[in-house]
Formats: C-alpha cells, structure tokens, sequence
C-alpha cells in the first residue's frame, strides 16, 4: 500500500484526501489549522502535528496549499526523502512552479506540476480534471492518487509550469465570466430589469453557461456559500494579470480582480467568488 503525505486539507483538500483514504491509500494529513485536518481521522487518514511527520517514509506528497510561498514553506517543513513523488496541485503561477521544481530538483524529489480543474463540489464528486506535467517514468505512480480524486488526467508533457500555464488560461476565463455574470445582473438592477430574464433568454441558447448560472444565484441572495474563496480567487487573478504581462491583454480579468479585492476588503474574503457582484452593484442591493 501506498503512503501518502497529503499537506492542505481546506474546501479541497478535505475531500481530496477522503478519497485518497477510500481507495485503500495509507493517507497522513496535515493543515495548518489542526482543526480542518482532524475530521479525516474519522474517515481513516492518520492526521499529522507537522509536514514532517506526515512526509516520514511518505512514497508520495501532495501540497493542496494557498500559493507558492505556503507551498515552499510547507515542503521544506516536511523535507521528503529523495525519490518521494512530489504531485503538486495547488495554483501558484509561472514563477513559482519553476522555483518550486528547482527545489524539487535539488531535493532529488520527482516533481509533477498537476493543478487541478474544479472547486468543492467536483473534489467532494472526485470529478475533478487534473492538468499534469511531469517526468514520464511517475506517470504509473501517479495514477493512483489522479484516480482517486478525479475523472480526468491531462499530461501535457515533461516541463514543470506547462499545467500551470493552461491552469492561468483556465482561471482566466472562469473569472472574466463570473464578473461578466456579476456587471449583467448589476445592469439589469440598475435598468429596472427581472435579472431572472437573463437567465430565461439564455436557456437553450449558444451563450447559456453552466457557471453563470452556478455564480448568478448566489449574487442575487447575497448568501455565499464558500467553493472558490474570494481571496483565493483574487490570488489567482493577480496570477493571471502578472502572467500575461506586457504580452496580452487580460483586462476581464483585471476588471475580475479589481472587484474581488474590493470585495475582500469589504469582509468577504472567506465567501464565495460570487461576492465580486458586491463590489459591482452600486446602489445598494
């Protein structure tokens, strides 16, 4: 059986290391914050005090963690043996997966870049598409975790930051589309406008999409249940911008981005993604 040091238990990591644990893996958690890890205890998983303890003979690691800092921090904290598989998962941009693999490569430690596509609803479904790069010989150790948490492996070649850089491309239009949902229903507020029409005239339509009518629900509520944190969500989008440079211009994401520090700074950073609409709307709700 295959041990698997599993760093980061939040809304996706939890599941993630469930079904780690329910395909017969022998999974130790660790988070930050004891108290997210703890309940895996009851699903099987031994929960750790540190990463070290976690990684100790570990035949693999997986960082499901906020960004690129946290995830360097974590690794060094759990010092894997060399020849320990490193899947690293979270979304942590162009600059940080090439450190991160440079001290992958010093610690003799294989390192795939696999961020994954999909929030809590897809981790707790183990639907999630995984987006991979890494050497060819890992592909077969790799597999098992893939498969426990999703329904699809991409490998998109050897070099570390391949799938980060599809990830960017993904969250790109994933954030420009929740804002796009968030300034149409902000208009139809402010024009005296039903905002259910916006829904009706899309259905059956070749602009009807399935996140707008995931986010846009919850904007009208104004009840955000977390399954992308703002501050998780503006991380990402500063990624995108910080990526796409002087070379393309993002300003859907930027606009995305402006709204979801806003509305972070307003008290929404641990709410849903969907919150941007707060700092969209202008007069009231």
């Amino acid at each position: 059986m295959s041990t698997v040091a599993f760093l980061g238990t939040g809304i996706m990591g939890r599941p993630m290391a469930g079904h780690l644990v329910r395909a017969g893996l022998d999974v130790r958690a660790w988070n930050r914050t004891a108290a997210k890890a703890e309940p895996l205890a009851a699903e099987g998983a031994t929960v750790a005090a540190s990463p070290r303890e976690a990684a100790d003979g570990a035949d693999v690691l997986v960082t499901m963690l906020a960004d690129g800092p946290v995830v360097a921090e974590a690794f060094d904290a759990a010092a894997p043996a060399p020849g320990t598989l490193w899947l690293q998962t979270s979304t942590v941009g162009t600059e940080w997966v090439s450190r991160l693999a440079e001290t992958a490569a010093d610690a003799e430690v294989p390192f795939v870049d696999c961020p994954v596509m999909g929030t809590k609803v897809p981790a707790e479904q183990a639907q999630l598409q995984i987006l991979a790069a890494g050497p060819d010989d890992v592909h077969e150790r790799a597999e098992p975790v893939f498969g426990a948490i999703g329904s699809r492996t991409r490998w998109l070649g050897t070099e570390p930051g391949t799938a980060t850089r599809l990830k960017l491309v993904m969250n790109a239009w994933v954030l420009a589309l929740t804002n796009a949902t968030g300034e149409s229903l902000a208009l139809a507020k402010a024009l005296g406008v039903d905002p259910q029409l916006f829904f009706d005239v899309m259905e059956g339509t070749a602009f009807d999409v399935g996140y707008a009518r995931m986010k846009g629900p919850l904007m009208l509520s104004g009840d955000y249940p977390a399954s992308f944190p703002t501050s998780l969500a503006a991380k990402d989008a500063a990624l995108v911008v910080e990526a796409a440079g002087e070379a393309a211009d993002v300003s859907g994401v930027g606009a995305a981005l402006a709204h979801l520090r806003a509305a972070a700074e307003a008290g929404h950073g641990e709410d849903d993604m969907a919150a941007l609409y707060e700092a969209i709307v202008r007069d009231g709700r």
